[in-house]
């Protein structure tokens, strides 16, 4: 009977994982194989090297931030407004997971200011989430500066949330977060 292999995506959360508690210098291979009890020659059934690795962690980020949210959101139908909804419900229900949450998302902006080719890709994540704000807030906005406006301020709010330590008075900071939403899809 031969031995169990560590599922590839086991190699790219702890990676992430990594990624998260202490920067793209904390993602080593031999690390990440003891904190999955394993030897770190599986890594390399998998993987070509550690460059290889980080690659996949962009890329499962990427996938998993746009194109699966997109999907969910696009499942049920519904119009413009029920869309933005539903996305607002999820990106408010997202787990701070290794892949998606805010975390994870800060600490590959973080990344993004020492690497070129990070940088290019957070700008690629960035502009997807743009144009499809876009696409939906252009079916019920005729003006192109409120569609802007509004795209921006759904997407800075997503990321400074996570900076903003201040309180919210009387509300929860839920509470002020979906007020927010409603006033977007106003």
């Amino acid at each position: 009977m031969g031995a169990t292999r560590t599922p590839r995506g086991k190699w790219i959360e702890e990676g992430l994982r990594a990624l998260v508690a202490g920067g793209p210098e904390a993602v080593r291979i031999e690390v990440l194989a003891q904190t999955l009890g394993v030897s770190k020659g599986g890594f390399y059934g998998y993987f070509r090297n550690r460059g290889a690795l980080l690659t996949e962690m962009l890329d499962t980020w990427e996938h998993e931030v746009t194109e699966s949210v997109i999907e969910q959101v696009e499942s049920d139908g519904g119009d413009a407004r029920t869309r933005l909804e539903r996305l607002f419900a999820i990106v408010a229900a997202a787990t701070d997971g290794p892949v998606q949450g805010t975390t994870a998302d800060m600490a590959i902006r973080d990344w993004a200011r020492r690497d070129a080719a990070v940088a290019e890709r957070l700008r690629r994540v960035d502009n997807r989430r743009m144009d499809y704000l876009r696409s939906l807030f252009s079916s019920f906005c005729p003006d192109e500066d409120e569609v802007e406006v509004r795209c921006l301020l759904a997407v800075s709010v997503r990321i400074g949330n996570h900076f903003n330590a201040a309180d919210n008075g009387k509300r929860s900071r839920a509470e002020v977060m979906d007020l927010i939403s409603q006033r977007l899809l106003d």
